[in-house]
């Protein structure tokens, strides 16, 4: 049941301007848009880095900016700086899209056939209809509570710090159906690191062996030096959650699929991969907000991308403008929806210039 969306109807993905360098060392620099509505971007940025943290937003750590292939705005708290980390949360998941699209690039994963997983084997268990684009898209169908309220029945607080963090895989592979596959949406963090598992199984590496292949095959030839993944006992990526950068890695990162999965005129995700992330899938009307594959769709407007975490950790992608907006920080769980608005609005700055 998933929605299509042809390659035509997205907005095109921008190439990297001629003359400008790749930030594989370092970002090249430039200024902000000499007609941008500069006040109202300097009130947005005193509100978010006000000496006291605003109600709206709580902490923000870090915001980098990056034009035209050009960090044009960084900013930062006094406790960080561009070479501090900061959490992924669920940018995590991204990342994990990515590592699937460098094995479906190997010829070593087919999102279209059913996932290799060991607990979905059984004769005539309907789970083994799941397909790894269901996954993908958060519409496998599985029963599992997305909850961060400790008081709240939530078990992907039972799969990250109780009795499935050992083997967060296993956890959440072990959940029955509740739905038809792909007859409902349904954000879960244990659907990623269902996905992960698979990877590494594809990869044949799993632990440190999967950690070099991620640093070989996707942060190294970006010039990402600071993440910082996260692995359980079992030895597979903890890709729903943990994987700590930097701002300006976060915004590498976004670089790449803004740039169509290419790299210094080196594909490393295969092509259309990116259209893939950003291409919508069908949710119910209830649903949170519009979903692709394993990315978050139009929060800084009509044909823009995002990786989105918890506590308000956000790389944002809008084609339109050829832009990377990075924000990391720490919003209260009640004030979830207001950084996306900021972001927009920060955004908005933009248009027109």
């Amino acid at each position: 049941m998933s929605q299509t969306m042809t390659r035509e109807q997205l907005p095109p993905l921008p190439a990297q301007p001629a003359g400008v360098a790749w930030p594989t060392r370092d970002w090249p620099t430039g200024e902000l848009p000499g007609n941008i509505d500069k006040a109202r971007f300097a009130r947005l940025m005193d509100h978010a880095f006000a000496a006291t943290p605003p109600d709206d937003l709580g902490e923000t750590f870090g915001v980098v900016i990056v034009k035209n292939g050009r960090l044009v705005h960084e900013q930062y708290a006094a406790d960080h700086g561009p070479d501090v980390t900061c959490p992924s949360w669920s940018k995590a998941k991204s990342i994990t899209h990515a590592l699937a699209g460098i094995l479906v690039g190997d010829g070593k994963l087919d999102i279209h056939a059913a996932a290799d997983v060991p607990e979905w084997q059984g004769a005539g268990d309907p789970r083994g209809a799941i397909t790894l684009d269901l996954l993908l898209r958060m519409s496998s169908g599985l029963s599992f509570r997305e909850d961060y309220v400790p008081e709240h029945p939530s078990d992907v607080i039972e799969m990250l710090w109780g009795a499935g963090k050992d083997d967060v895989a296993h956890f959440a592979a072990s959940f029955p159906l509740e739905h038809e596959p792909g007859s409902y949406w349904s954000y879960a963090s244990g659907t990623t690191n269902i996905v992960s598992r698979c990877l590494a199984r594809a990869a044949g590496a799993h632990g440190a062996d999967f950690e070099a292949f991620m640093r070989a095959r996707l942060f190294e030839p970006l010039g990402m030096r600071s993440p910082e993944p996260k692995f359980d006992a079992a030895g597979t990526f903890i890709g729903s959650s943990f994987c700590f950068c930097t701002p300006r890695d976060f915004a590498r990162f976004g670089l790449l699929y803004l740039r169509d999965g290419v790299w210094e005129g080196k594909r490393l995700l295969p092509e259309g991969w990116a259209d893939y992330a950003r291409r919508p899938t069908w949710q119910q009307a209830d649903a949170e907000n519009p979903y692709g594959a394993h990315w978050w769709l139009g929060i800084a407007g009509a044909g823009s991308f995002s990786a989105n975490g918890y506590e308000g950790q956000y790389t944002v992608c809008v084609p339109e403008l050829d832009m990377v907006v990075v924000r990391n920080g720490k919003t209260p769980l009640a004030q979830k929806e207001n950084p996306k608005r900021w972001i927009a609005e920060v955004v908005d700055c933009f248009r027109g210039a």
